[in-house]
This record gives structure tokens, sequence and C-alpha cells, in this order.
């Protein structure tokens, strides 16, 4: 049997095993050493960045305070050039500001006022001196003058400046004065720059760097170097931004570049062992507080959501469209929809009723120009149709971010609110019935006595009249008219006014809804003067009005208003029933306030006043101080002005006796109709 050719460059199988089993740990120990040589060439690498990084943004730390404390000196100057702009400032205020404005930093050597001829006119310094200004601050001062900036020099040595040493730098900084159109000069403030280096960089940031000023040519201005020289290996330069002026900030570190790390291979294998030590922990306290906030998260949904479901609130959310993201139980109740027929849709929405779905657009529309109103009163309609009564509170929805996502509506069914309005009002109504009712109890036997004057002049005038007539007749002579006239005319007079007091009581009795309208109180005065006269005549009280020409109507219910009046004046008529006849006064007077828009009606008497005790429950319901009297007069008086939105007020009357006030709102000079 033949047997196959075998290749001279063949491998033995066992051969070719074990070279790949020794390959893959040769493999590994290779990375592994390749990682030990990467990682500390890297650390340095990291180090060197971290380092000039944190020198960069020292020196950008750096240059912003030395740039804040000259914008500070910049606005102390601006604001004083514009206190010298408007000439409020004296010379010895001018000195002492300019002598504050140094306090602020050492690095301001002087600042003075220079006149555009030069002459110098007010300075910061004990012993005022002529400072002449280098060429680059004339220069400074011309190009300030033109465009009206402020501006700094180039900073450069002057040996001849008094008060600074002769190898110091200096720059200027020029503010132009103007008053109107006029130039005042220049207001100069004169900087240090080693003085600015010294004030402004902190210790700890001078002790690691070396810290100079340069102009545009790398010409140094000022240097400050704590701990020595620089070694050139970190180094940054950064422009300060002034206007006018090239400077620039340029730090130098001390610090060499980073060595590579010793005892690598050891250090290497406990950094790491710690570093994976310290993951499984954080990894284990990571996954610890996830499943606790896990938990607590799901344990505040679930108390939200029975929170939400035990409201009888409704509550309803929208975002920036309109479109409902969430309601909850009580809302769905409200509205008789299920959450799922509502949820997700946009306007209009089934719960509109069809007689309100302008105002429902409108609502919808400031709601996507981004306003609401936070608070208003509408209704919603149920699928059977029913209308219930309900008031929406809307405020924004944000997320984390502070950013608006919706709108959140909270919405309350107040149709028991309205039931018992409508009960009070009608009780109200029920009560001031009852109260017109018994003040004409009270006017009954003064009605029964008013009435018998023109009813017995009516009997004498038609007796009269008929006896005219008889004896005519019986002598067989013409009736004579002209003497039956005066008669007739008498009884007509005296019917009118009989009529005229039955007409008065009974509109002020009879019951009807209550209507605002422009009023006018002349004509409402009129309507009741019979009433009022007819008490004051029983008291010998003297009534009396003044109300002014051109006095605007009021917006009021003039029955309502009718029976305030009259509860006031007979309470008036009653407290003067114990002075002396000749002091018994009562007036009406009224008056238009034309800022606030509003009539003020004063009822004034002149009556034994009223006392603390009294006065701390005189609007209490029951209270009264008469022993016939039900106690509701004022009180109802009270809340028939409070329902016109006005109010009623009382104050002691110097002449004695008291002035009851109330206040209602002017009616517009062209609303005539009801409201």
């Amino acid at each position: 049997m033949n047997q196959p050719l075998s290749s001279p460059f063949a491998v033995p199988r066992p051969q070719r095993s074990t070279a790949l089993r020794w390959l893959l740990p040769i493999l590994l120990v290779l990375f592994f050493l390749a990682i030990l040589i990467w990682l500390p060439w890297q650390a340095r690498q990291m180090e060197s960045n971290e380092r000039q990084e944190q020198l960069i943004a020292d020196t950008l730390w750096v240059e912003q305070t030395i740039r804040f404390q000259m914008a500070r000196d910049e606005e102390s100057l601006r604001q004083l050039g514009q206190e010298i702009n408007s000439g409020r400032l004296q010379h010895d205020q001018l000195h002492d500001r300019m002598a504050r404005i140094l306090k602020n930093g050492n690095e301001l050597l002087r600042v003075f006022w220079l006149r555009p001829d030069g002459h110098l006119v007010a300075t910061s310094d004990a012993q005022p001196t002529a400072v002449p200004l280098s060429p680059a601050s004339q220069a400074t001062m011309e190009l300030t003058r033109k465009t009206r900036s402020a501006m700094y020099t180039q900073p450069e040595a002057r040996p001849g400046d008094p008060g600074a040493d002769p190898t110091e730098v200096l720059m200027d900084y020029h503010v132009p004065l103007y008053r109107g159109n006029e130039y005042l000069g220049d207001l100069v403030a004169t900087y240090r720059t080693s003085a600015l280096l010294d004030e402004m960089v902190p210790w700890w940031f001078a002790q690691d760097n070396q810290v100079t000023l340069v102009d545009r040519d790398d010409k140094v201005l000022a240097r400050r170097a704590a701990a020595g020289p620089g070694h050139g290996v970190y180094t940054h330069k950064r422009a300060l931004d002034l206007a006018g002026a090239s400077v620039r900030l340029v730090t130098d570190s001390v610090k060499s570049a980073p060595k590579l790390l010793p005892n690598l291979l050891v250090g290497s294998v406990i950094v790491l062992s710690l570093g994976l030590l310290w993951s499984l922990v954080a990894l284990w306290g990571h996954i610890s507080k996830r499943l606790a906030a896990e938990g607590a998260l799901r344990q505040q949904v679930s108390f939200r959501t029975a929170m939400e479901n035990s409201l009888v609130t409704g509550l309803r959310a929208r975002d920036l469209e309109g479109r409902i993201t969430y309601v909850n139980p009580a809302f769905c109740e409200i509205v008789g929809y299920p959450a799922e027929d509502i949820v997700g849709r946009l306007p209009p929405m089934p719960y509109w009723a069809p007689e309100a779905m302008e105002e429902y657009q409108s609502r919808f529309a400031s709601v996507l120009a981004g306003k609401v109103t936070p608070q208003f009163e509408t209704f919603f309609q149920r699928p059977d149709g029913e209308r219930i009564p309900v008031l929406v509170f809307e405020a924004p929805l944000v997320d984390n971010n502070g950013k608006q996502t919706g709108w959140m509506g909270s919405i309350l069914d107040i149709s028991d609110r309205k039931r018992v309005e409508e009960l009070n009002r009608q009780q109200e109504e029920k009560l001031q019935s009852s109260a017109r009712l018994a003040t004409m109890g009270e006017l009954a036997s003064m009605l029964a006595h008013e009435l018998n004057q023109p009813l017995a002049a009516i009997s004498s005038y038609t007796t009269g009249a008929l006896n005219v007539l008889g004896r005519a007749a019986d002598n067989g002579t013409p009736v004579d008219g002209a003497l039956l006239k005066p008669a007739l005319e008498q009884a007509s007079a005296q019917a009118q006014r009989a009529g005229q007091i039955i007409r008065s009581v009974h509109g002020f009795v009879k019951k009807r809804e209550p209507r605002r309208q422009a009023v006018a109180l002349p004509a409402l005065l009129d309507g009741i003067r019979t009433l009022i006269e007819l008490q004051a005549r029983q008291r010998y009280v003297t009534f009396q009005t003044e109300l002014p020409a051109g006095l605007l109507p009021v917006l009021a219910d003039h029955v309502m208003i009718e029976q305030v009046l009259l509860n006031l004046t007979r309470n008036a008529i009653d407290a003067m029933q114990n002075v002396p006849p000749h002091q018994r006064l009562l007036t009406v007077v009224a008056s238009h306030d034309a800022q606030a828009n509003q009539v003020s009606v004063a009822v004034i008497d002149r009556g034994h006043g009223i006392s603390e005790e009294v006065a701390q429950r005189l609007f209490s319901p029951f209270f009264s101080t008469k022993s016939e009297g039900m106690g509701m007069g004022l009180n109802i008086c009270r809340t028939a002005i409070e329902f016109h939105g006005g109010a009623l007020t009382y104050s002691a009357n110097p002449q004695g006796g008291t002035i009851f006030t109330f206040v209602l709102p002017a009616a517009p000079v062209v609303a005539t109709e009801e409201i």
C-alpha cells in the first residue's frame, strides 16, 4: 500500500500545538510589558497636560481678577465723571471722591482732572502739583476727546514723574468729560504696573509661578517671582482686554517636567488592585443606592396614585399644544367621560358646551400663546347634557431642567357652592322684603295721620262745592264756575298728594329681582322724600339735602338704595328724639370722587351719637338699641351696599351726633342700559 508523500516543510501536529500554547502567554506578557512601558509615559504626559491646564486656568483666574479690579476702578471713574459733568460736586468734594477711589486698591498712583489746555483742576494728591502728560498720554487725551470713549495709554517708564519710582512703568486711563457738547477735559487715573501684580496676584500663585506683564514687543513692564524664575516648561500668555493699550499677562511655572514613576511594576499592580477594589465597592454602593431609589420611587408613585385617586379635586395636565396628557378619576367623574376618551385629545374637547365654545376657543388660543388665566370660573357639559359649574386653577408644568413642558390644572366642582349662593341670595331677598314690611309697619300709624289731612281737605272742598251748587239751585241762578274752580283744584291737589304717598309705599314694599342700572340720586331722593318728611314732621326734625349740580348717577338697584336711605334716615330721626327741637337737623350730602370714580352719600344727624360699647356690635344681626327694633336694619344696609361693591361706614359728627357714609360706583356717562 503506497504511503502519501510528506512535505519537507510540514510541521508535526504536536509541535504546532505547543507553539500555539506558548504564543498566547508570550503575547500576554508582551502586552503587559507594553502596558507597563506605555502607562508611565502616558501618566507623565497626563501630568504634564494637567499642569499646563492648571496653569492656564490659574492664569485666566488671575487675569479676570486684575480685569475685575480695573473694571471697578473704571466704573468708579465713570461715575465720578458723570457727577463732574452734572456740576454737582464742589472742589473739596471732588478731592475727597478722588482720594476715596485711591483707597479701593494700591494699584492707582493718583487721580486728577486736566482741562483741554492742560490746566490741573483737581487731584487726589494732598499737595496739588501739576503733572505733565507724556506724549503718549497726550495723544490718548486727544483720541478720547474725538471718540468720547475712555482709553488706556501704552505703559511706559516716566523717570520724572513725582511720587513714582524712576524705574517704575506707569499707565494712564483717560475718561473724557463732556457737558452736553462742551469738552471739559479728561479725568486721568495713573496705574502702577508693578502694583497690579503685587496687589492682585495671590501669594500661592506667585509661589509656583513667575508672573510678568509685557507689552506688544514682549518688553517687561512688571514682574513678580516670589519663588525664583520660571523653568520655561509650563508657560501661558493671556492678553488683558484694555482699550487703547496692548498688555499681556505671562506666567512661567517654576515646576520642571514630571519624572517617571519609581517601582513601576509594584506601583502599577497596587494602583490597579486598589482601583479594582474601589470600583467594586463603588459599583456595589451605586447598585444599592439605585435599588433604594427605585424602591422609594415605586413607593412615591403608589402614594401619589392613591392620593390622586382619593382627591375630590379634578387634575388635568396638558402639553404646550393643548393636548391632554393626564387626568385623575375625580376629573373623569366631574366631566362624565372615562380617561381613555379624553387623554391624548386636542381641542375641541367633548365636555365643552356648545354655547360656551367661543370662550373655550379663546382660552385655548391663550394657552398656545403661553398665557393662561391662573383662576377662572366656567362650566362643563356631561354626556347627558348636564352643565357642571367648575372653578379652574392653571399653573405651568416644568421639568427637572426648569423647562416648561405644559400646564397643570386643578378643577373644582362648585355646584354645591352655587346652590348655596342662590339660597343665600333668596334668603337675602326675603330678609330685605321682611325689613321693608317691618319698616312699613312702623310707618303705618303715621301714614294714617298723614292721609287723614288730604282726605279731610278733599272732603271740605267738595262739601263747599256742593253747598255752592245747592244754593244756586235753590235760587234758580246759574252756577259760577270761577267760584267752584279753586275748591276743585285744591281737592285735586290733595288727592294727588294722597296718591303719591300710597304709590311711594307700594313701590317700596313690592317684591322684585334686584337690577343694577344708572340711578340719579336726586330723582331717587325725590321718590322717597315724602316718606322721609312724613317721619321727620312727626318728630319735629328739619330735613334737607345737599346734592351738587351735575352729580353723576350711581350704578345700583334703586329699591335697595331707597331702603338703605330710609333705614339710615329713620335711625337718624330716632336718634334725635331726646335733643332740643331747634337742633333736630337731618342732612343728606352727596359728592363725587373722580379719582376712585365713586359717589359718596352721607346721612348726618345731631343726635345722641354712638357709644363705644354699641359701636362694637353696631352691624351685628339682631342687635338693636330700640326695644321694638328687629336688629336687622344696619346689617341689611351694609349687605345691600356691599352687594354693589361699596362700603358702609360711620363716624362721629363734630357738631354732635353721627355720620353714616356709604359709597357706590359711579355709572358711566353713556351707561343707561341694565347690566
